[in-house]
């Protein structure tokens, strides 16, 4: 998080302010840089050298991928609903919805959900398109951040994006500088990226979303990756498989020794190598020679041992359970699937608090704005987000549970129950 006193900002936000977070902002970026390449399948191991004359397999495994692909989904792989708190007049939910509904929010959803878990944090940019309809978009974290107050309540002081300019060939002329304040959004173009921000803004744009329209949606209190913690079990994993193939590979090779015999080229002018490739045969003179290849000892099994270890520790600290293991089988009961999610699902509720605050920040925004176009809004305090998990569901089991509670619950009730009824 970028913090700033909020006195610095009251007579108007400075050049200098605005180069000083900008700067502290691109410190980051490698760091992020290394974990988009991690999630690519891009890891160090690509890069490793060996040798020559030595093979150099680099298998590189989707560790990051799956990690982030089920820990989002997980959390908003299922839509937010939406509903009034109990007492609250309903009035005005439906235009929210609407307009959650036009700027296909869940989408959005989703891609800050895997950009929180991949970088840390996801950055949504709301605005107005053509026809003043009320927009979102996940930006890229590389190029987008809030900037906060020093206060308990780190209050956003602005936000800001940036990205390159390319002419027509794709050649780079420089960078464009968007800041994004409570009422305004101040461009800024330049050839120099450092010192950008230290000139007058080429224009100045007023918008109606009364607060920022940035809102950064973070993965946990620390702002961390869901790879943070097994970055190195990730690599260490990518070489132990890429010398297992190498160590096979060089076996293929191995140099073959002969004492007690030589071997010359034959009538037909072939090498020694010719003959053995070709004939399959070797013929020693007495039983005092001998041949045999020089070949590494064989640690198959340890290195499988240490294989399932490494693979283990990885799914343990990020806590994403291996869905494909035998322990999630189809005859496996509700409460056991549940047992082995307990991690995956702890994580995502921390994952939860921070998302719902950032949703909330964004239902004020969409309220105010449609609240200046005239229309009925609901109070944003009052609005009930519910997360759904995507989760298999044993219908047999839901059956006979919902059979049981007749009679003793209410049928709407035991009806928002059944999967298929929530159509």
């Amino acid at each position: 998080m970028i913090t700033r006193n909020r006195s610095y900002v009251e007579n108007g936000i400075s050049g200098k302010l605005l180069q000083g977070c900008l700067n502290e902002h691109l410190r980051q970026v490698e760091t992020w840089n290394k974990l988009h390449d991690l999630y690519l399948g891009r890891g160090d191991i690509l890069t490793r050298q060996r040798a020559e004359g030595l093979p150099n397999n680099r298998l590189s495994h989707a560790f990051a991928r799956y990690i982030v692909t089920v820990a989002s989904g997980y959390l908003a792989g299922g839509p937010v609903q939406y509903a009034m708190e109990e007492g609250a007049c309903s009035g005005g939910l439906s235009e929210l919805v609407r307009a959650y509904h036009r700027a296909d929010v869940q989408s959005v959803d989703m891609e800050l959900a895997k950009s929180a878990s991949l970088y840390g944090k996801g950055v949504e940019l709301i605005y107005a398109d053509e026809k003043t309809c009320i927009r979102s978009c996940a930006t890229d974290v590389r190029s987008a951040f809030v900037v906060y107050d020093e206060s308990a309540a780190h209050l956003p002081l602005f936000g800001m994006t940036v990205r390159p300019v390319q002419g027509e060939t794709g050649s780079m002329k420089g960078y464009e500088c968007k800041v994004y304040t409570k009422e305004h959004i101040l461009t800024f173009r330049g050839g120099d990226i450092a010192k950008i921000m230290l000139q007058n803004p080429v224009s100045t744009q007023r918008h109606y979303f009364g607060g920022v329209p940035m809102v950064e949606y973070w993965n946990n209190e620390e702002e961390e990756s869901d790879l943070s913690g097994v970055i190195t079990l990730m690599e260490a994993y990518d070489v132990l498989q890429s010398d297992r193939v190498n160590d096979r590979e060089q076996q293929v090779d191995a140099l073959l020794l002969l004492y007690g015999a030589q071997l010359m080229v034959d009538e037909k002018g072939r090498t020694p190598a010719q003959q053995l490739r070709q004939d399959k045969l070797l013929y020693l003179p007495d039983r005092d020679a001998g041949a045999e290849y020089l070949c590494p000892s064989q640690t198959g099994q340890d290195a499988e041992t240490l294989r399932k270890a490494l693979e283990k520790d990885i799914h343990k600290f990020s806590m994403v359970p291996d869905l494909s293991d035998e322990s999630f089988s189809g005859n496996q009961s509700g409460i056991a699937i549940k047992y082995k999610l307990m991690g995956l699902e702890q994580m995502t509720r921390m994952k939860e608090r921070f998302f719902r605050e950032a949703l909330r920040e964004r239902m004020r925004l969409y309220i105010h704005f449609l609240s200046v176009k005239g229309l009925k809004t609901p109070d944003a305090d009052s609005v009930r987000m519910v997360f759904k998990r995507t989760l298999p569901v044993d219908m047999l089991e839901t059956a006979q549970m919902v059979k049981t509670l007749s009679g003793m619950v209410d049928d709407e009730v035991l009806k928002s129950q059944l999967p298929f009824m929530e159509a």
